[in-house]
């Protein structure tokens, strides 16, 4: 089976390449690292430990993990990859001064070869769920452990897992261990060739998200831009969902005249369509980026009813600056987002009927009242509505979500006592 992939995956290689090419004439992030997606780069000058995330959002989950890696194992040198441009620089952003940072290679034996020959790793922990029948094969092959970390699995992604067989089954080999989110994502892991002894429950990193002061300090500053005005952000939006988030605006808007939405697409590639939608429908809206380039960082003007955010890596900054938080991929079928920012925040969460991508924290929020699901802009609207003219109950909603993931923070520390033995030769300071 893994014959037949590896000739696949050399014929699919040069077509994915292409398309990345393409997507440059658009988007010159595209064009970064080009040469990283075979395998090639600079070697490190000493043994590393690498990780993989493998976009925007696992990378910024990965932060807390990163920097105690960082801190715990000085001696080691610091690879970190992603699979998009906007995964790789939010990990410039975080870990430039650290680590080292590249895109993940294509599948191919040739490319995975070279990566591996390149970075030296010890030990590769991939966040969630990546499994990549070369690379795992070659990490064996090397006797490098692999760690897929806060891994997930959904029921959709088990059953097309089991229709290739032994292709995937042979990935969990004696070096792999799954350090799973849930009881539930571990036995899915199991279902799909993992062995008991190689599965873990370790929770998930993402509430290890902390209130960092950089971040309080720039939503303070955006804050005080907006004055006193109603602020909601709808985060990581997409395709179809931007249209019922600005519908519910309007009609909150009936009620509040003075709010103000922030809207953050999920993909930046999406901005201009976005922001061609809100001039159709003739709203009053201004760019985060026209911002950002003026002399004085000045806000948008006053009679501004929607503030699109078209900058990278600025999400968690705009939650902190808002009274309420919606968090997109939600009221269309996409799976939902990382509520978990927002919350440990203090932020109220609202989400729509699809949270499938992370079911386990969002039945965890709204069971205890810390997320309110809507099902359509009306209920936005409403809950949206309500929430302005009450601010203790805005406040006290806010705090249960602050509670549920201060009483649910470690998993990092349950992923590093799993990583330490695995690097029994690393000198620590």
């Amino acid at each position: 089976m893994r014959f037949i992939y590896s000739w696949l995956i050399r014929g699919a290689a040069p077509i994915a390449f292409a398309v990345v090419l393409w997507r440059g004439l658009r988007d010159r992030s595209y064009w970064q690292g080009l040469a990283e997606r075979f395998g090639f780069g600079r070697p490190l000058p000493n043994p590393s430990i690498w990780l993989h995330a493998v976009s925007l959002g696992e990378m910024s989950a990965a932060a807390p993990l990163v920097r105690a890696l960082h801190s715990r194992y000085p001696r080691l040198a610091l690879a970190v990859t992603a699979a998009t441009p906007a995964g790789r620089a939010r990990a410039q952003a975080l870990f430039a001064e650290f680590a080292v940072v590249r895109f993940l290679p294509y599948d191919t034996p040739g490319s995975v070869r070279r990566f591996l020959e390149r970075i030296r790793p010890r030990i590769a922990i991939i966040m969630e769920t990546e499994l990549w029948p070369n690379l795992f094969h070659e990490c064996e092959r090397r006797h490098v452990p692999v760690v897929l970390a806060s891994a997930r699995l959904s029921a959709k992604s088990v059953s097309r897992y089991r229709r290739l067989g032994g292709l995937f089954a042979g990935v969990f080999t004696r070096g792999v261990a799954v350090a799973a989110q849930s009881v539930e994502d571990a036995e899915r892991f199991k279902s799909i060739g993992a062995s008991a002894d190689q599965t873990h429950v370790i929770g998930n990193v993402k509430f290890d998200v902390g209130r960092d002061a950089g971040i309080i300090e720039s939503g303070k500053m955006l804050r005080a831009a907006y004055g006193a005005r109603p602020v909601w952000v709808a985060g990581s939006t997409h395709a179809g969902e931007e249209e019922q988030v600005l519908e519910a605006h309007a009609l909150l808007q009936a009620h509040r005249p003075d709010s103000l939405l922030l809207l953050v697409p999920r993909h930046k590639d999406r901005f201009v369509a976005v922001a061609d939608l809100l001039a159709r429908r003739r709203v009053k809206f201004a760019r985060r980026s026209d911002m950002a380039r003026s002399a004085t960082g000045a806000g948008s003007p006053l009679d501004t009813q929607v503030l699109l955010v078209d900058t990278i890596g600025e999400l968690a900054a705009f939650y902190a600056s808002a009274d309420v938080a919606f968090v997109g991929g939600s009221l269309v079928p996409i799976g939902g987002h990382n509520l978990l920012e927002p919350a440990a925040l203090g932020l109220p969460v609202l989400t729509g009927p699809s949270h499938f991508n992370s079911q386990e924290i969002a039945l965890l929020l709204l069971r205890r009242g810390a997320a309110l699901q809507v099902a359509d802009p009306k209920e936005l609207a409403a809950v949206l509505q309500r929430l302005f003219d009450e601010p203790a109950d805005r406040r006290r909603i806010g705090g249960i979500g602050t509670s549920i993931v201060e009483a649910n923070r470690g998993s990092v520390e349950r992923l590093l006592a799993l990583i330490e033995p695995l690097l029994p030769e690393a000198h620590q300071s």
